[in-house]
């Protein structure tokens, strides 16, 4: 049985450089990257390819990317360097210890679901700090990746599991009205930290 990392090495390994780029971003993040703020700092947690990496840093903010993908960090690294991109990208195990010694502007999660993290998450943005966070729920239009519950959203989850932020954006269209159109199978979250 492959590990976690084997697995996903093997996955990235298919992809192009081009998957790096941030068309490819998450739609949380494109559509309404008039929220993010000129400068600062940004966390691309369990980063894969990148592409949220890399639409932060065109964005003028300098980036942390971690993934567990040695291969996937390897070209989101020669993508950054080939587009002059200001992105310093890590190898590592997405875990409680991850990023605690780090404060950012701006995280963004997409496509990855760690419920143990949420607080940690929580303690590393910066006062006005912004999370943007999208990925996939139980309740779902068609059968799709991934199917195991432990990777997927209860309904309203994201707004218990990071209740002390300030809402700025929920969506979650579950199986309301045409199941086809729109955003479903995800949930979408932007929350603000504020220090009271």
């Amino acid at each position: 049985m492959k590990s976690p990392e084997q697995h996903w090495d093997t996955i990235h390994s298919k992809a192009s450089l081009t998957d790096c780029d941030p068309t490819h971003c998450a739609n949380v993040l494109n559509d309404n990257a008039f929220l993010l703020p000129s400068n600062g700092t940004a966390l691309d947690l369990a980063c894969g390819l990148g592409a949220n990496a890399t639409f932060l840093a065109t964005h003028g903010l300098a980036v942390t990317a971690l993934d567990i993908s040695k291969v996937a960090i390897n070209k989101l690294s020669q993508y950054a360097t080939q587009h002059t991109l200001n992105i310093k990208a890590y190898e590592q195990k997405i875990d409680l210890d991850s990023f605690t010694d780090f404060a950012f502007d701006v995280i963004v999660v997409s496509r990855f679901l760690d419920r143990r993290l949420s607080n940690a998450i929580i303690e590393a943005l910066k006062p006005d700090g912004l999370l943007f966070y999208q990925t996939f729920t139980k309740e779902k239009t068609a059968p799709t990746s991934p199917s195991n519950p432990d990777y997927l959203l209860n309904r309203n989850e994201l707004l218990t599991l990071f209740s002390p932020l300030q809402v700025i954006l929920y969506r979650e269209n579950g199986l309301v009205g045409s199941p086809y159109v729109g955003l479903r199978n995800q949930a979408q979250f932007i929350g603000q930290k504020h220090n009271n």
